[in-house]
C-alpha cells in the first residue's frame, strides 16, 4: 500500500472510532437503548417512571441515581442525567408539566 492509502485507512479507523465512542457512550446511548443498557422491565410490571432528562422509563426500585427537587422524588436512569436535573431542575420539571397540559 501507498503511503496515501495508509492515510485514508487511519483516517477511516479513527471516524470510525469516534463515531462507535459517540453512540455508545455519548447521544446514541439513548437511541440505542441507553446509558449502560437499561431495560423497561419495570415499565412492564407497571412500577416504571421516566427520566425527566432522557425520558427514558425506568423501575424505582433500579434506579441509578434520585434527587428531590420540592418534595417529589425524581429517579435517572444515569448519575449524568441526574446530575444535569440539579443544575437546572426547573427547565425538567417545567418542561415536563407543559407536556401534560398539552396532552
Amino acid at each position: 500500500m501507498d503511503t496515501e492509502s495508509l492515510k485514508s485507512l487511519a483516517w477511516l479507523v479513527v471516524w470510525g472510532g469516534l463515531f462507535y465512542v459517540m453512540m455508545r457512550y455519548g447521544c446514541g446511548a439513548h437511541m440505542m437503548g441507553g446509558h449502560g443498557k437499561h431495560s423497561d422491565a419495570g415499565a412492564a410490571a407497571g412500577n416504571g417512571t421516566k427520566d425527566p432528562v432522557c425520558g427514558m422509563t425506568i423501575d424505582p426500585n433500579h434506579a441509578k441515581a434520585a434527587a428531590v427537587h420540592e418534595g417529589k422524588t425524581y429517579y435517572f436512569c444515569s448519575d449524568t442525567c441526574r446530575k444535569k436535573f440539579e443544575l437546572t431542575p426547573a427547565n425538567f420539571v417545567r418542561a415536563k408539566s407543559q407536556e401534560a397540559h398539552h396532552a
